[in-house]
């Protein structure tokens, strides 16, 4: 296999992950009275960093507008609430609350008992993450802070 079909293979079967994963959080999204941008949402809200309505903007990929309205649903649903920035007076922290957070629990427990993942041995999928951290971090722009990488892993632990 040359190059060329080797990419495209990786690419083949990471759209295959992500069809797979897509369709188990829709599902799961759906049960839950939410978006699959809203489950989205929680996910990343569940990392348990400070985030801004504008950084949950840039992680979803969509504008602050969207963003906020967004958070305004969750927020009238119970999941989220807004809190004032602790540097910034300007700026507001979104928050899971009780309610938001045992809904992210579903969320990793399903996806940690349907994980595409699960028939790989521990090493298995060890090696797995390194290699793909290896591929994002990689793939960051030319200007972006390295500290930003070590902060996103332990926001993954």
């Amino acid at each position: 296999m040359d190059d060329r079909q080797l990419n495209e293979e990786l690419y083949d079967c990471l759209f295959a992950i992500r069809t797979q994963v897509q369709g188990e959080l829709k599902e799961l999204a759906r049960d839950a009275g939410l978006t699959d941008t809203q489950a989205d949402a929680l996910w990343r809200l569940s990392r348990g960093r400070e985030m801004t309505a504008r950084r949950l903007a840039e992680l979803l990929q969509c504008d602050a507008s969207t963003a906020t309205a967004m958070i305004d649903r969750l927020e009238r649903r119970g999941l989220v609430r807004r809190v004032p920035h602790p540097t910034d007076r300007r700026a507001k922290v979104i928050q899971l609350t009780p309610e938001g957070c045992a809904l992210r629990d579903r969320v990793i427990q399903h996806t940690t008992e349907h994980s595409p993942f699960a028939h790989l041995d521990r090493e298995s999928r060890q090696r797995l993450h390194a290699l793909l951290r290896e591929v994002i971090d990689g793939a960051r722009p030319t200007g972006e802070a390295t500290g930003v990488k070590g902060t996103e892993k332990k926001e993954r632990r």
